[in-house]
C-alpha cells in the first residue's frame, strides 16, 4: 500500500488529514487520510514507524468514509480513535489486524475533530462536528455522555486542556474559540478570535492560560483566557488557510504550523522576528502535523 523514501512514505490515491506520534513508542505515527481529498470515496488509518531504513507501514486499517482525525489512547498503547467523514468515531487496536474495535455513530455530520484528554484526573475522548456540536466520550461507554451545543458554524477542532481536568477548547467556522468546562451547563468563554473561518486552535504545555488559534485569514493569534480583548501575539507569514497549528511539547513560545499553502512554519512568538523556518517539502495541500514527545526535533 505504501512507497517509503527515507523520510517519506506514500499513500497512493489518499491525503492525509492528521498527524499523531504515539505518546508510547518513539518514532510511531497514526496518520488518518481520505480518498478524493475527503469529498467521496473511503480512508484509511495508517500507523507508521520511523526506524534505520526510513518510515515502514506497520498497520492499515479501512473504513468505508473519509478519516479526518485521530488520537491516540492516553491509557493503552495500542488504542487508537479516529473520526470520520460519516459522523462517526471507531475505536482500534494496533495489535489486532482487523477492526474496528468500536464504532460510536451519532454526530449528524462530518466528525471533523477527535481528541483524548490529557490530564491523568480522567479518561475522556471529545468530538467535534460539522453539525456544530462537540460531544463526550468515556471509550469504556457505549454512547456519548454530554453534548455541547452554542457553535454557530462546523466544528473544526476539538482539544483538551494539558493542565485543567475535564476543560476543553473549540474552534470553529463561527470565527470564535471557546472554552467549555465538562462539569458546568453552558459554554465558559467566548472568544471571537478572527474574523475568519478558525480551522485549529492548541493549548500551550507550559501555560494553562495560553492558547493559539489558525484561520482561514492567514494569521496565527495567541489568547491569554484572563484576558481576551486583544491577542497576545500575531503571527503573519502563510499566504492560504491555516489547517493545523501546535505547541512545542519542549518549549514554552515555539510552535509550528502547516497551511493549504503546502508549506509547514515553525515560530518562536516571544522573537522580534518570529518566523524561525519555512519549509516547503509538501506539493499539496498540508493538513496534519505533530511535533514528537520523544524527540526534540521530530515533526
Amino acid at each position: 500500500m505504501g512507497t517509503a523514501g527515507r523520510g517519506v512514505l506514500r499513500l497512493p490515491g489518499l491525503h492525509g488529514y492528521a498527524a499523531e506520534f504515539s505518546p508510547y513508542w518513539p518514532g510511531r505515527v497514526a496518520c488518518a487520510a481520505a480518498q478524493y481529498y475527503g469529498i467521496v470515496g473511503c480512508g484509511t488509518l495508517a500507523v507508521l514507524e520511523q526506524n534505520d531504513a526510513g518510515i515502514a507501514l506497520l498497520r492499515s486499517f479501512d473504513w468505508n468514509d473519509g478519516l479526518f482525525d485521530v488520537t491516540w489512547s492516553e491509557n493503552n498503547e495500542h488504542v487508537l480513535i479516529t473520526s470520520s467523514g460519516d459522523g462517526s468515531l471507531q475505536i482500534w487496536d494496533t495489535a489486532k489486524t482487523k477492526g474496528p474495535l468500536q464504532v460510536y455513530k451519532e454526530h449528524t455530520q462530518e466528525a471533523y475533530s477527535v481528541d483524548w484528554s490529557q490530564t491523568r484526573g480522567e479518561q475522556l475522548v471529545v468530538s467535534g462536528s460539522w453539525d456544530q456540536t462537540a460531544k463526550l466520550w468515556d471509550p469504556a461507554v457505549g454512547k456519548s455522555l454530554r453534548t455541547f451545543k452554542g457553535h454557530e458554524g462546523v466544528i473544526y477542532s476539538t482539544i483538551w486542556s494539558p493542565h485543567i481536568p475535564g476543560c476543553f477548547a473549540s474552534a470553529s467556522g463561527d470565527q470564535t474559540l471557546r472554552i467549555w468546562d465538562i462539569k458546568a451547563p453552558g459554554v465558559k468563554l467566548v472568544i471571537p478570535a478572527h474574523q475568519a473561518e478558525i480551522l485549529s486552535c492548541d493549548w500551550c504545555k507550559y501555560d494553562e492560560n495560553l492558547l493559539v488559534t489558525g484561520a482561514v485569514d492567514c494569521s496565527l493569534k495567541g489568547w491569554d483566557l484572563r484576558n481576551i480583548r486583544q491577542p497576545v501575539f500575531i503571527l503573519l507569514g502563510h499566504t492560504y488557510a491555516i489547517r493545523r497549528v501546535k505547541f512545542s511539547p519542549f518549549h514554552a513560545t515555539l510552535l509550528a504550523s502547516c497551511s493549504y499553502d503546502f508549506t509547514v512554519r515553525f515560530w518562536d512568538f516571544s522573537k522580534p522576528n518570529p518566523l524561525l523556518e519555512t519549509v516547503e517539502h509538501h506539493t499539496e495541500f498540508t493538513c496534519g502535523l505533530d511535533l514528537s514527545l520523544h524527540n526534540r526535533g521530530q515533526v
